[in-house]
């Protein structure tokens, strides 16, 4: 079972030719507003791939909550661990452009009543992987992560929006994902190298985990105890990355849950993240394991695993 503890939000998105800078206003050709939040679109894409998922949270009284949760319900995510808020729900404003980047601005709302007590201890142990983002309180995810790794479950640390993490989250993490600039960050926070591969390579040995850094369109490096892994990414049309990063933590979590080897994992994330590249938006763009599996298949065997000496 995966469980995914992190934010939800509705995602109020508009389509401009180009994205806006300081001082900047822009007319936008549409809106839409979607389901989104890093922990909601983590449990659907977890979901999709396969898993069976329980998402914790906290939303508001209001008419975005709906709109948050409707497809986690739709899709058959748990939300029995999501708590009503007198807050807002969160939400966030993202701006994409004609190339399908896009810049975004949360407003945490409910989600700062994320509380990890909703994981009951029952629903921890070997077969849980916890899944876990920065959108939400940082001391809850701590207390979590620990509680978790004492009972034996997996925890996956999404490295995302970056913030300082520290040994005591880390030493309770098994699988860290990061894209460039949240590696980045750690690695001048903690005095790690900035080259990706040396960064996963020097986070493994450090804090005894599977290190990832997505590369949008030159794929991946990740490393472990045994092996640097690099991957090439799935090519497709982009149409908006939005939750792009979320699809490829959500499947790799499904992945590991029923216990793949952490290459295929690897594999499967991308190929769920370069899908959601496809589509509009946060949620609707995270597709089922059906419409990806054979590119998972393509990446994987692009894919190489070298050797290397463990730590000493």
């Amino acid at each position: 079972m995966v469980v995914v503890f992190g934010s939800i939000n509705a995602d109020l998105v508009a389509t401009v030719a180009v994205l806006p800078r300081e001082g900047e206003t822009r007319m936008a050709s549409g809106y839409a507003v979607h389901a989104g939040g890093k922990g909601a679109n983590q449990a659907l894409a977890a979901r999709r791939a396969g898993a069976r998922v329980t998402l914790v949270g906290a939303v508001g009284r209001d008419g975005f909550a709906e709109i948050a949760l409707g497809t986690l319900r739709d899709a058959g995510v748990d939300l029995s661990g999501v708590a009503i808020s007198t807050r807002p729900t969160g939400i966030a404003l993202i701006h994409v452009d004609a190339q399908g980047r896009n810049t975004i601005t949360v407003v945490p709302g409910a989600n700062a009543d994320a509380r990890g007590a909703a994981v009951a201890d029952a629903a921890l142990g070997p077969a849980t992987t916890l899944l876990l983002q920065l959108e939400v309180p940082a001391t809850e995810v701590i207390a979590l992560a620990a509680r978790a790794h004492d009972r034996g479950s997996r925890v996956i640390l999404n490295l995302a929006p970056p913030a300082p993490v520290s040994d005591a989250l880390l030493g309770a993490v098994d699988v860290l994902v990061a894209n460039e600039h949240e590696a980045e960050f750690v690695a001048r926070e903690r005095g790690l190298p900035s080259d990706p591969a040396d960064f996963c390579a020097a986070a493994a040995d450090r804090w005894r985990l599977a290190a990832i850094v997505t590369l949008g369109a030159d794929g991946l490096v990740a490393a472990d105890a045994g092996h640097r892994y690099r991957l090439p990414a799935a090519p497709v049309d982009v149409r908006d990355t939005t939750a792009a990063g979320d699809a490829f933590a959500g499947a790799l979590a499904a992945a590991l849950d029923r216990g793949a080897a952490l290459r295929d994992a690897l594999a499967e994330g991308i190929a769920s993240g370069s899908h959601a590249c496809t589509g509009d938006g946060a949620q609707p763009s995270i597709g089922r394991r059906e419409q990806w599996h054979e590119r998972a298949r393509g990446v994987a065997a692009a894919s190489t695993a070298e050797p290397r000496e463990p730590p000493r």
